[in-house]
């Protein structure tokens, strides 16, 4: 079995596809992911860009999707070291990358400025291995 950490981005595409992960993969993220979905969905409903109704399913569907996520302090330290080695304002991103050095075996990041900075910390993988 592979596990594989995600990002929002990645979170929300599985939710508008409505595709399902290959049973032979688990999934892990940081507690704040759900959050992160929370507000990109909102911004999309404001924005016009998405319907309401259509905005409340997906976030529906983010609190159904099988995701394991994780904000305890081992992983809380990891971000903080991890923003911290990058030069980073803020921790939020490195939360990602801390559930997935500490968790998974691989990344799948749909938000490329977070892809680039896993160069060297943890590997990546692609979304359709999702489905594989």
């Amino acid at each position: 079995m592979t596990r594989y950490a995600i990002d929002s981005g990645t979170a929300l595409r599985l939710v508008e596809e409505g595709r399902a992960v290959s049973a032979a993969h688990s999934l892990v993220g940081p507690a704040v992911l759900r959050s992160h979905a929370l507000g990109a969905l909102y911004r999309a409903v404001r924005d016009g860009t998405l319907a309401e109704k259509e905005g409340r399913a997906r976030l529906e569907g983010i609190a159904a999707l099988k995701i394991r996520l994780l904000g305890d302090r081992v992983s809380r330290a990891t971000a903080w070291k991890i923003a911290s080695g990058l030069g980073w304002e803020d921790t939020a991103a490195a939360e990602y990358l801390a559930v997935a050095t500490l968790q998974a075996d691989a990344l799948i990041a749909a938000d490329p400025t977070l892809a680039a900075a896993a160069d060297g910390v943890v590997a990546l993988a692609e979304y359709d291995d999702l489905f594989r």
